[in-house]
């Protein structure tokens, strides 16, 4: 049988937009009366869905709609979403900061959370006073905390700032000490938001390991949201997919993950489906990201080549032609480009029809992280561009953390715009 610690029934939010409150007096005493006649809250029959990039026709909106879920003891539970899906929100209301709008949480257990930076210090104390005010916020005992304060020090990597005001910590050292005292709790639920994002790559290593033990290792639970999918695939045991407020998708991690990265990176491509880019002499028709067998992937390992293939409709014979390839990371930062500059079509005409073009970036040169591809068409004499799609397909490069792993015995994000495995010669 299931040994269910945590279940989410019917869990929905509602806000109303513009204003504090539930809004105006006529709204208070409408729900007033609809209570005392024993009817359902009027309000809660309207509002749209949470779609920050639309604007809508009502004042209320979901934050989340109607999610139901179930995690066992021992389970870690990976929370994956676009910004304003609903995950902190989400964990917010099983971490009880707020309440839902309707339906029901029911834990088995002590939850620690850890959502926000810094959330419980105080800035005028020191790094252990605040030791013993986030502690006993969180459900510690004075002489629990005193008996692992020494631990929390020392995991937090903070001694030599233990007894300065946390004022004057960096947001990286806050969260350290912030993820130790959580940590050091241990409750049966740990729930940790995108926090660790602000710690540098060993601290992630070391807070994942962290939390890998917690679960695996004591049998407890955790909630982990992360936009690091590595993160997630390495941690994580079962996942769930959020969308405008709603779980979209539930199940293995590996699957989880693919899902997210198919509808987050074909969203660009899906805008020309019917209206395909190109010119009078062109047309696109499509873009798809492949692996190593030829089929569709947009999620790869950071040691395997990436394929991509382009196909384009020629509208008119007698035409020369190139292409040209550029590629673009997550923040928009233009990582290489590529021209065609051998391409048979500058010399000898394509007939007209449908045709394809592929390109391979190799393996071991991305560093983690998303990335988009743009496709031109150019003609010479004189030079044109007959067309360029900015954003024609898009994949996701992840590295799988531990020891077995083409870069090693490593598991972070070094900087840069590429993270090639070069040969270190002796001379």
């Amino acid at each position: 049988m299931k040994d269910i610690i945590l279940k989410a029934e019917h869990i929905s939010k509602q806000y109303r937009l513009g204003t504090v409150g539930t809004g105006t007096l006529s709204h208070d005493l409408n729900r007033w009366w609809h209570r005392i006649l024993g009817k359902e809250d009027p309000y809660l029959k309207i509002g749209d869905i949470n779609d920050r990039s639309q604007k809508g026709s009502s004042d209320y909106v979901w934050a989340l709609h109607d999610i139901n879920f179930e995690v066992e003891k021992g389970e870690v539970l990976g929370i994956i979403g676009k910004n304003g899906a609903g995950k902190s929100t989400l964990l917010k209301i099983l971490s009880r900061v707020t309440a839902p709008t309707t339906g029901v949480i029911k834990t088995r257990g002590r939850i620690a959370s850890l959502l926000e930076v810094g959330t419980g210090f105080h800035p005028e104390m020191t790094g252990r006073e605040n030791i013993y005010l986030n502690g006993s916020i969180l459900g510690m005992t004075r002489e629990e905390i005193t008996s692992k304060i020494d631990e929390i020090i020392a995991f937090s990597g903070c001694e030599r700032y233990i007894d300065t005001p946390v004022k004057r910590y960096s947001s990286g050292m806050t969260v350290r000490l912030a993820f130790a005292v959580a940590a050091h709790l241990e409750p049966e639920i740990l729930v940790v938001d995108e926090v660790l994002a602000v710690g540098d790559a060993e601290f992630q290593k070391k807070a994942i390991g962290k939390m890998q033990d917690i679960a695996k290792g004591k049998g407890r639970t955790v909630l982990f949201v992360s936009h690091n999918m590595a993160a997630v695939k390495s941690l994580c045991t079962k996942g769930i997919v959020m969308e405008h407020g709603r779980v979209v998708f539930q199940g293995s991690v590996d699957d989880c993950i693919e899902e997210y990265l198919r509808e987050s990176q074909q969203s660009a491509a899906r805008q020309w489906e019917s209206n395909h880019p190109g010119s009078e002499n062109f047309r696109l028709l499509g873009a798809e990201v492949l692996n190593q067998n030829k089929e569709i992937a947009l999620n790869h390992m950071i040691s395997n080549s990436v394929m991509i293939r382009f196909t384009y409709e020629v509208l008119k014979d007698d035409l020369l032609f190139t292409h040209g390839f550029n590629l673009f990371n997550n923040q928009n930062v233009h990582i290489l480009s590529s021209h065609d500059k051998d391409s048979d079509t500058l010399n000898q005409p394509l007939k007209k029809g449908i045709h394809s073009k592929t390109i391979i970036i190799p393996g071991n040169l991305l560093s983690e992280g998303g990335y988009t591809c743009s496709f031109a068409i150019m003609r010479y004499s004189p030079f044109h561009v007959e067309f360029h799609e900015m954003e024609a397909v898009g994949f996701n490069i992840i590295d799988e953390m531990g020891e077995n792993t083409a870069r090693g015995n490593y598991s972070g994000r070094f900087p840069g715009l590429v993270r090639p495995l070069l040969n270190w010669e002796k001379i």
